[in-house]
């Protein structure tokens, strides 16, 4: 009897759990009133987590310190936490230690979770369940990822990750299951050097939720051949998942992009994908960009984008509904140079464009490297190589001198930043356009039409922060960052 009651005396206090009666917790707080679960250690000159810590509904965690973990004990968040350094010199930590990292876990989180400024380093991972969640200019690296997938886990949440680096972690960066919905916003974030040794993306996403996922302005790179770049699934039908893939840079890893299942439509719009070509098995993948149906509710609008050096250029497989241009809405995407060795290495075979569907696709104004519709017609497989294959129409295409001519039609926009609630305008070769504006999220904020070379835009009504202004016509769209003060 007198051995059951110390046992569960150690079971009682190997956690603490917040009364949730609305109240707001310091660190310091916790080292007071948590019974040891968190310590300062005063050899190390640290606060560090010795054991499980749960902040209950409504109450909140205001984390002014950097926090240690012990091995393998949680953070658990179902009321709120604010973790924002406004320090420019220092990074607020949540770092583990030599063995099994801690984890942080957002689990049907009452209020916010707030992330700014942290470096968050050596942990198992982070779960995010149903929560609101928002991490900016954060620092994710060395993620052992033993005990999930992923250096962060979403489920059933629209997390938000602005100006955020990930690198060097054992699992992806971010995913989420084939069994929730979920839709991150993903913009201004470097990824590199993630997943070790495994047959994974840096991101790896299941079905989206109402909203879309939004991924804008990354820059997504390897280093490890069995990384791929992004891939987006639905294999169970579970919703109708939107996405937004925007100006990003993916280049050197297994795979670009690849959006596989039922019910996707994406927009793919202004991306580079360069030399994914670390697969040395071409049968097993190395596409810039692949789509990949299960029927044609499977749907990709494809534009200005720059698809190169990759063992394939575009994969479209068993069933899609892809549009790389028509005559109305010029493509404008650059691709060639995508291609692999074959037959024992004897012969270098090019594919720009696979079309490995009975589904009929438009490809028409794109500029695939040469003018010479043989050449172009030999690095496209489509019915005219094979009948039962969906026909490709790419004809009219670009030449080099109308690609060149597009990419010296520009814009200014003085000054930048701005603070005077307005700013000037300035396109060449000025012609009927629309310009708009969107925020980090992508989201539209403004749109106005453009028939002058000078134009005074007003931008009062926005508030301070970081945009994307984009003009457009009939026959092509570019993008700058603009900074409001």
């Amino acid at each position: 009897m007198f051995v059951f009651s110390i046992g569960l005396w150690s079971m009682l206090n190997a956690q603490w759990v917040s009364p949730g009666n609305g109240t707001t917790y310091t660190i310091e707080d916790l080292v007071e009133v948590s019974n040891g679960c968190v310590m300062w250690i005063d050899g190390n000159q640290q606060y560090r987590i010795e054991n499980d810590i749960t902040i209950s509904a409504n109450d909140k965690l205001d984390v002014n310190h950097s926090l240690y973990f012990n091995n393998n004990v949680t953070l658990t968040i179902k009321g709120s936490i604010e973790a924002i350094n406004t320090d420019n010199y220092y990074w607020l930590a949540f770092s583990g230690n030599s063995g099994v990292g801690g984890r942080i876990r957002l689990e049907d989180a009452t209020g916010p979770c707030v992330f700014r400024r942290c470096n968050i380093t050596e942990l198992d991972g982070i779960q995010i369940i149903e929560s609101e969640a928002v991490f900016t200019d954060c620092h994710f690296q060395n993620f052992r990822c033993e005990q999930q997938s992923a250096a962060v886990n979403c489920m059933n949440c629209d997390p938000v990750f602005t100006s955020c680096e990930f690198d060097n972690n054992n699992g992806s960066a971010i995913s989420s299951p084939a069994n929730g919905q979920t839709s991150p916003q993903i913009t201004d974030c470097i990824f590199f050097w993630n997943v070790s040794m495994s047959n994974n993306p840096h991101i790896n996403l299941g079905p989206g939720s109402q909203d879309s996922i939004r991924i804008v302005n990354c820059t997504i790179h390897a280093g490890d051949e069995m990384a791929g770049g992004i891939s987006i699934s639905d294999l169970m039908g579970t919703g109708d998942t939107k996405i937004l893939l925007k100006n990003n840079n993916i280049n050197h890893n297994r795979y670009g992009y690849n959006q596989q299942g039922y019910h996707l439509s994406s927009t793919i719009i202004g991306n580079t994908f360069d030399q994914n070509n670390l697969e040395t098995n071409p049968m097993n993948g190395g596409s810039g960009i692949s789509i990949y149906g299960m029927d044609g509710n499977n749907k990709a609008y494809i534009r200005n984008n720059t698809i190169t050096k990759n063992l394939w250029g575009i994969t479209i497989i068993n069933a899609a509904d892809v549009d790389l241009g028509t005559e109305d809405d010029w493509g404008h995407n650059v691709i060639h140079d995508n291609g692999h060795l074959a037959n024992y290495g004897m012969d270098y075979l090019y594919f720009d464009l696979y079309n490995n569907t009975a589904c009929d696709i438009m490809a028409v104004g794109n500029y695939w490297g040469t003018i010479d519709e043989q050449v172009i017609e030999e690095h496209i497989t489509h019915q005219y190589d094979d009948p039962s294959l969906g026909l490709v129409t790419y004809i009219p295409f670009l030449d080099d001198d109308a690609i060149e001519e597009s990419e010296n039609i520009a814009f200014a926009v003085a000054p930048n930043p701005i603070s005077n609630g307005s700013f000037t305008l300035t396109v060449e070769n000025a012609q009927p356009s629309e310009m708009v504006i969107y925020n980090l999220n992508g989201q539209l904020i403004k749109s106005q039409k453009i028939d002058n070379s000078v134009n005074t835009i007003n931008v009062e009504t926005l508030e301070s922060g970081v945009y994307f202004i984009e003009v457009r016509n009939n026959e092509e769209r570019i993008v700058k960052k603009i900074i409001i003060k």
